[in-house]
């Protein structure tokens, strides 16, 4: 019988061969077929088999993925996500080759797919340890400073634990040390063959020094590069053929070979023994092979640890304590002991511990880490400050809003995280390539072998076994495994370090594609710090300060930026604030409520419909004249009545109009879409040199004009701020929030820019240039690798120049294509962008 399952949580091919290999091992299944794409197995079996068999299977698999009744309703929570250890670099691991997805694993090793070594992720936590040990017992550790109560020495900070990373550098530099100590005599004694009557000869026969040469191979086999073999035997087991295949083949059947002809050396025709009778052995080729393939993975390893120095860096800036004011006193306390509302006193030169506003005090912080501008922020009270920013030569008081994890230097390392292990879409390319990858190869090095068998001089079986070997060897899948993910990280950390930040790889991908740019006008073109410069009454009912009392009243419950710029102007002007009760914010239009028994709406000349009060020619006309100098008018009216207006200001930012040029010089067509009337967006747009503009715009009107360009082949990039930008930011094809702006806005986009600023879109523009155009190149080096090396480790030289492709030197090509690769990638931390 066959049974079709819905499968959950896959998001690449290497989850849907894991998958389909855990099903086929459950007992009773004849066939598991698995279908990425549908997202469904079928599976054939004698007898029905309980689907929470299945489940099980796949629960003990690590639970990354779960199995479903067709149709049947399921939630992402169903699959559970291992809580992640806390420490700085310590506890989740993951494939360089997102080989399965965003999949994480919970301690070192290798990908059970491609077989590379597992690479640590860089932990949200600061991770230090915040203990103090004695030098000479080390046995005693306290959590704060102070003597031995042993010795009476002074505790002295524990140091940190070297991070997996670290470990596995070290580790595989050990191993290749070993290797080249047993590999280097044994390539002597080989390489003394071509010496006209060979010294090492007069001491004792040829086949003596192959038993010198299998002893010390032992050592680099089965010790330094044993792990080779363990990967190739899984890889074989699991069908999930990786470089490490064509490895173990290469230089196990070498050593094999080698093997073989000094135990039974009779088995062998003439052609392969040398002139005194002994079989001619590899173990040369086959322990320089593996010494180089070592040689190659500890590059990679140094080489991995640069591709995240950027999230490394960001780690550096989280401060490990604070100075805590508690009842007028001050003590110094660790990071994580702070809690929200907790008062803090930074200092001259010192790191804002935390995320907060400023409740004493003014000064200049640099912000640079963050946001990537050079020039310090001037801050005074009431002004937000963030973790790990530099304070400059004045001391400030300030209350913690966002500890831990909340903090924006914390969000900016999950997301780095995140991004750089999302996959792009161009690396579908490389997967359909390896899937077939491993197996043509192999098939050409037998077709080599047997066309040098046939066709080749002699010794051909001696030709035809060394070509054979040296095409496994230099095939590279990993080149083009690592040619996207890369470049992702590291353009991913060096986005962060200048303010952008990345949500995951499809953004920077679809950036480089973007034609058409919408942009808000309110906090993206404008500074979003609006200011009140005119409350205006209508007719004698009221007055302008009553009118100024119930506009500050019904504001006062609203979180709007337009909202604030009128409670505060309120409280300047000494303004009694009234009870406002039924408050509701009414999308795009304005807020409404109920004020002394009164109905009270204020907002826009929709609001005023919205409420049936009707606006005069001359009302209009008197808030036109504010409009055309780009200003907004929000209308009062009180029991359906026009009451009054305030007029509110908001400048446009100095970087707006440099931004928006260059943007169009890149052919970008920007486009202005604002809620703000068709006066003051037109005066906007005329300063900023914008010929397209859509006033009077509704969420559902900005989701409509996504749709609308999209339909017409346009990309289309939204830029937003609001929670009324977030369903066209959602909706378009790359959403960019503005760092300033409403955690909805940040969370619907693909692309954040700390300072929110419209220079920011140029630099994420210019970083996907960057990362695509190195992707690229990545792609085209790691494609012409393998089809012109192939070819000539097979021999296509031979018949015309006479040269053959040593499998040694094959070998060493093949370990610094991958390195070349990350070499390439690692060049994007000094582009400018």
């Amino acid at each position: 019988m066959k049974h079709t399952y819905h499968i959950h949580g896959m998001t690449c091919n290497g989850c849907r061969s894991h998958v389909e290999a855990t099903l086929s091992k459950v007992e009773g299944v004849q066939n598991a077929s698995v279908d990425l794409e549908k997202a469904n197995a079928a599976i054939e079996m004698k007898t029905h088999i309980p689907i929470e068999k299945f489940q099980e299977a796949l629960k003990k698999d690590g639970g990354n993925y779960s199995i479903h009744n067709m149709g049947e309703h399921h939630h992402d929570s169903e699959v559970k996500v291992k809580e992640k250890p806390k420490g700085k670099g310590t506890g989740t691991f993951y494939c360089p080759m997102h080989c399965e997805g965003d999949k994480t694993y919970d301690k070192p090793g290798d990908c059970p797919v491609c077989g590379m070594d597992l690479v640590e992720e860089q932990s949200i936590s600061s991770g230090a340890s915040h203990q103090w040990t004695c030098p000479m017992h080390p046995e005693i550790v306290r959590d704060e400073a102070g003597s031995c109560p042993i010795c009476g020495m002074d505790l002295v900070p524990m140091q940190p634990d070297l991070s997996a990373e670290e470990k596995t550098y070290k580790k595989l530099l050990k191993k290749f040390w070993i290797a080249v100590a047993f590999t280097l005599p044994i390539f002597l004694m080989a390489m003394s063959e071509m010496i006209p009557n060979n010294p090492l000869y007069t001491l004792m026969e040829q086949k003596y020094w192959n038993w010198v040469q299998f002893a010390l191979s032992i050592p680099v086999v089965f010790y330094a590069t044993w792990m080779f073999f363990e990967r190739a035997y899984r890889s074989i087991k699991t069908w999930n053929l990786n470089m490490f295949t064509l490895i173990g083949i290469g230089a196990g059947a070498a050593w094999l070979f080698s093997v073989f002809g000094m135990f039974f050396p009779d088995f062998f025709p003439q052609q392969f023994k040398t002139e005194s009778g002994a079989v001619h052995v590899y173990f040369e080729a086959a322990t320089v092979i593996l010494t180089l393939v070592l040689l190659g993975q500890v590059l990679e390893a140094r080489a991995h640890s640069k591709t995240n120095s950027a999230v490394k860096e960001l780690l550096k800036l989280a401060p490990n304590k604070a100075i805590l004011v508690k009842d007028g006193k001050e003590e110094e306390v660790m990071i994580d002991t702070i809690q929200k509302g907790d008062i803090l006193r930074v200092k001259p030169g010192d790191k804002i511990p935390v995320d907060g506003i400023i409740t004493e005090g003014q000064t200049t912080v640099d912000e640079s880490m963050i946001t990537g501008e050079p020039i310090p922020v001037n801050k005074s009270m009431n002004d937000k400050v963030s973790s790990g920013t530099i304070n400059g030569n004045q001391s400030f008081l300030m209350k913690a809003e966002k500890v831990g994890s909340d903090t924006l230097l914390s969000q900016i390392i999950q997301m780095v995280n995140n991004a750089s292990r999302s996959r792009a879409p161009i690396q579908k390319l490389a997967d359909t390539v390896s899937g077939y990858f491993v197996p043509i190869v192999v098939l050409v090095s037998v077709i080599t072998f047997v066309v040098w068998a046939i066709f080749g001089p002699e010794p051909v079986y001696v030709y035809a076994f060394v070509n054979a070997i040296a095409v496994l060897i230099i095939a590279c899948p990993c080149a083009l495994g690592l040619a996207t993910p890369m470049s992702v990280m590291v353009g991913v950390g060096k986005g962060a370090q200048n303010g952008v930040l990345i949500k995951n790889a499809e953004a920077l991908e679809k950036m480089d594609k973007v034609d058409t740019l919408i942009i808000d006008k309110t906090g993206t073109i404008t500074e979003g710090k609006p200011t009140v410069e005119k409350v205006g009454a209508f007719g004698t009912d009221f007055s302008e300060n009553e009118v100024l009392q119930y506009i500050v009243s019904l504001n006062k419950s609203s979180e709007h930026p337009l909202a604030e710029a009128t409670v505060k102007y309120g409280k300047e002007q000494k303004i009694d604030f009234l009870d406002a009760k039924n408050f509701s914010a009414v999308t795009g239009k304005g807020v409404e409520g109920t004020i002394n028994g009164k109905k009270v709406d204020l907002g826009n000349a929709k609001m005023m419909e919205y409420a049936k009060a009707k606006l005069t020619s001359e009302m209009e006309t008197e808030a036109q004249a504010f409009q055309k100098q780009g200003k907004t008018v929000s209308y009062l009216s009180i029991d359906s009545k026009v009451a009054g207006y305030v007029v509110i200001g908001d400048k446009i930012k100095a970087t707006s109009a440099k931004a928006i040029r260059e943007l169009q010089d890149k052919g970008i067509a920007v486009i202005m879409l604002t809620g703000d009337n068709h006066d003051t967006a037109q005066a906007v747009a005329k300063e900023l040199n914008l010929a397209d503009f859509k006033a009077g715009m509704l969420p559902e009107n900005k989701l409509q004009e996504v749709e609308k360009l999209q339909n017409s082949g346009k990309v289309v990039a939204m830029a937003g701020d609001g929670i009324n930008d977030a369903p066209a930011l959602a909706k378009s094809d790359v959403g960019i929030a503005m760092g300033t702006g409403t955690d909805v806005a940040i969370e619907s986009a693909m692309i954040t820019l700390v300072k929110g600023d419209l220079h920011g879109i140029v630099k994420a523009r210019n970083l996907s240039d960057d990362v695509m155009k190195n992707i690229k190149q990545n792609l085209f080096f790691a494609l012409a690798y393998n089809v012109l090396g192939i070819p000539i480790a097979a021999g296509v030289l031979f018949p015309v120049f006479g040269l053959l492709l040593s499998p040694m030197i094959a070998a060493l090509a093949m370990s610094f294509s991958s390195v070349s690769v990350i070499m390439n990638s690692l060049r994007l931390r000094n582009v400018k962008i």
